[in-house]
């Protein structure tokens, strides 16, 4: 069985992968010349805003600094990925240091939970 802060750490990287869906179709809107996208950034706001729920039980049983960090970190690494492999966007070295330390960042506050 798994205790409630594990439940709650699963659900806000759950979380996250969500929010980084409404950035991706808010990216996708951007893209659209003038404001044609506007479909596109209504469901991407609209997904936002459901995940205002699940953050509501999360922050029940984690506390606030190592749910923000773990949002960011989570949502950092996922879109770096996005970028790279579905917008091909160039990732440098120095932003690379950076990704490892946001995960570093993790293993730290997990440690100490």
């Amino acid at each position: 069985m798994l205790s409630p802060f594990m439940v709650s750490f699963l659900l806000a990287i759950g979380l996250s992968i969500i929010t980084v869906v409404a950035d991706w179709i808010i990216k996708i809107a951007s893209l659209e010349k003038g404001f044609l996208g506007w479909k596109m950034l209504t469901l991407g706001c609209l997904v936002y805003a459901l995940t205002g729920v699940g953050w509501f039980f999360v922050m029940r049983n984690m506390k606030l600094s190592v749910s923000g960090v773990l949002y960011g970190v989570t949502c950092i690494l996922l879109l770096a990925l996005l970028s790279i492999f579905y917008f091909r966007e160039k990732i440098t070295t120095l932003e690379l240091l950076g990704l490892g330390l946001a995960v570093a960042s993790i293993v730290l506050l997990a440690r100490f939970e």
